[in-house]
């Protein structure tokens, strides 16, 4: 299954909330804010939905995803917290998490386009592991500079979360430690994920 390039905010009414996603809102009025209305949801819809979450967020398609949740069942501890900590260390993930871009497909075009350095060196793999210590950085160019440039100054003044520094004047981010699991920038109920992985083996 490829990546979803569809109607954004339809995903965000179905689903909640998904900042990665999407820097608006969703429209007044939608499902999502009227939870009253909607009917009983069964425990397979559930873990659906938490999966969808997570995908659609993170930007991912369902190869991807699986991948992470093998990768994270072979490491020590949970399964779901290593998971999370898997994608939030993601670089499109950290740039998003900086405020050099507005949302991770917006992060992930700037990798892509070769405009984000990782320790003085070009990175244009959206997937890359950051590790604590990596310097994230913009190429030395006038473009390249101006779109993070106009990211973070359009930004809203959000406290960054605690594994990670912006020097914004320097156009430079860092890595400080692996993110604590409540620190993700998400609302997600990560154990139904491992559960509906589970149950499709």
């Amino acid at each position: 299954m490829s990546r979803y390039r569809g109607p954004r905010f339809k995903k965000i009414r179905r689903l909640g909330v998904l900042p990665g996603l999407t820097a608006g809102n969703p429209t007044p009025g939608s499902d999502l804010r009227n939870p009253s209305r909607r009917p009983k949801k069964s425990q397979y819809r559930i873990r659906l939905e938490e999966k969808q979450k997570l995908r659609f967020h993170y930007g991912l398609t369902e190869r991807q995803l699986l991948k992470y949740v093998h990768l994270a069942g072979k490491a020590k501890g949970s399964t779901g917290q290593v998971l999370l900590q898997l994608l939030e260390m993601r670089l499109d993930n950290i740039l998003f998490r900086l405020d050099m871009a507005s949302t991770i497909p917006g992060a992930r075009q700037l990798v892509n386009h070769r405009h984000i350095l990782v320790n003085g060196r070009i990175v244009d793999i959206p997937s890359y592991r950051c590790k604590p210590g990596d310097i994230i950085t913009t190429r030395d160019e006038q473009k390249s500079r101006a779109l993070i440039k106009n990211y973070l100054d359009s930004s809203p003044n959000k406290k960054l979360p605690q594994h990670l520094t912006l020097h914004s004047s320097q156009y430079k981010g860092s890595v400080n430690q692996i993110i604590d699991r409540k620190r993700v920038g998400l609302k997600i109920k990560e154990l139904r994920v491992v559960e509906y992985y589970s149950r499709q083996t």
